[in-house]
Formats: structure tokens, C-alpha cells, sequence
């Protein structure tokens, strides 16, 4: 009688499908934010409890494919991407998900107050910022492709294309991020200094994510170069 192989039921067809599934879950973890933050600037706090609990619920469904990933990927395996370049992208995508439940929990837990001059900018920044985690989340579903052409032909360059449009998306984060802290800075002595204290927090978090989905980027990349 045949045994089951849990690996190939993991992989099935593809040597990066576990780490494509688990793209999915975290983008969809940073993409939440979107109407989080639009329900707390809202003061809408029984949707935001909602949301971030969704957050949070994606976060640990991230978490347990990461340890199936683990788990099942034997040292010996031949794979054509290395078992050490899957296993860097999969934690530089889980801290994605992870920064995300960070933000969605403090804001909560304090029912942070957005200042109204700095609602919209701070909307727009964490838009473009989950922009990038869903540019990483297009750049490793092109992996399919990329394997099937043996990573040449018109493919690459695609590619190559993604990855600096994620470069840009991060770079535009970049400049938000100083804008919106110099918004900030100007609003501080009329605010209470603790909030001011966790506002900053959240506003490097969420350049974080975009800081994070770089990071898979230049993984790809190397992986490209291999």
C-alpha cells in the first residue's frame, strides 16, 4: 500500500506554492488596514475591533503555513529555488503580517485619536504602503513563470519591472513618511505628549511595511541572479 507524502501534498505541483499561499494571507492581513483605519478615524470602534480581529486572524492562519512550511521542507530536497532563499522570503513575509497586527492592536487597544490635519495624509501613506506588500505579493505568484522559462526570456525582464516598481512604491513611503512627521512635529504641543509618543510608532510601522515588502524584492532578486 502506497505511504502518503505530506511534502508533495504541501507542494504539489509547484516548489513555491506554500510560499505563494502564504503571500496571500499576508497581504490580505496588510490590506485590512485600508478600512481599519477608515473606521478609526471614524471613531467607528466596534468595526475596528472587528477588523483587527480579522488582522489578527490572518496573522495566526500566516503563522501556521509558516510552520507547515518549515516543517516539510527537507534539507536534502533539491529545489530550483534554494532551500535557504524560501525559507528568508517566508520570514520576511510573516514579519509583514506581524507589523500589521502590531498596528491594528495598538491603535485599538488605546482607541488612538488621528489628529484631522494629518487624517488624509495618513491615509494616503498607508494605502501606498500596503500598495508595496501587494506588489510582493505579485512579484512571488510571477515565480510560476519564471521557473517554467528556466528564469530567462521576456519573463525576467517583467520581473525585473515589478521589482522596481516595488523599489519605487518604498520610496515613495519614504518621502510620506517625513512629510507626515513633520506634520506631526508642528502638532505636538497641543497634543498629549504620550499619544504624540505611540503616533510616532504607528507611523514608522506602517513604513514598515513597505520596508518589508522591499525586502522580499531584493530576495527575488537575488534568487534571479542565483
Amino acid at each position: 500500500m502506497p505511504t502518503s507524502n505530506p511534502f508533495g501534498k504541501l507542494f504539489g505541483r509547484s516548489p513555491i506554492r506554500p510560499l505563494q499561499e502564504h503571500i496571500d494571507k499576508v497581504h490580505s492581513c496588510a490590506n485590512r488596514l485600508i478600512p481599519f483605519f477608515e473606521a478609526v478615524m471614524a471613531q467607528d470602534w466596534d468595526k475596528a475591533a472587528s477588523i483587527q480581529q480579522a488582522i489578527t486572524t490572518l496573522e495566526q492562519e500566516a503563522d501556521t503555513l509558516k510552520r507547515d512550511l518549515r516543517m516539510n521542507l527537507p534539507k536534502g530536497l533539491f529545489l530550483p529555488v534554494p532551500r535557504t532563499d524560501l525559507l528568508d522570503m517566508l520570514r520576511s513575509q510573516d514579519r509583514i503580517a506581524n507589523r500589521a497586527k502590531d498596528i491594528a492592536g495598538l491603535i485599538l487597544g488605546r482607541k488612538m485619536q488621528i489628529p484631522e490635519g494629518l487624517a488624509h495624509d495618513l491615509q494616503r501613506y498607508i494605502v501606498r504602503s500596503v500598495a508595496a506588500t501587494g506588489q510582493a505579493h505579485r512579484a512571488i505568484h510571477e515565480l510560476d513563470s519564471l521557473l517554467e522559462t528556466g528564469f530567462c526570456g521576456h519573463e525576467v525582464k517583467n520581473f525585473e519591472e515589478m521589482i522596481k516598481e516595488l523599489d519605487d512604491i518604498e520610496n515613495d513611503t519614504d518621502e510620506m513618511q517625513i512629510h507626515i512627521r513633520k506634520q506631526l512635529f508642528s502638532m505636538e504641543k497641543n497634543m498629549n505628549p504620550i499619544d504624540v509618543m505611540f503616533l510616532y510608532n504607528i507611523i514608522e510601522w506602517i513604513g514598515n511595511l513597505a520596508d518589508r515588502a522591499q525586502k522580499v524584492g531584493g530576495q527575488l532578486q537575488v534568487i534571479l541572479a542565483r
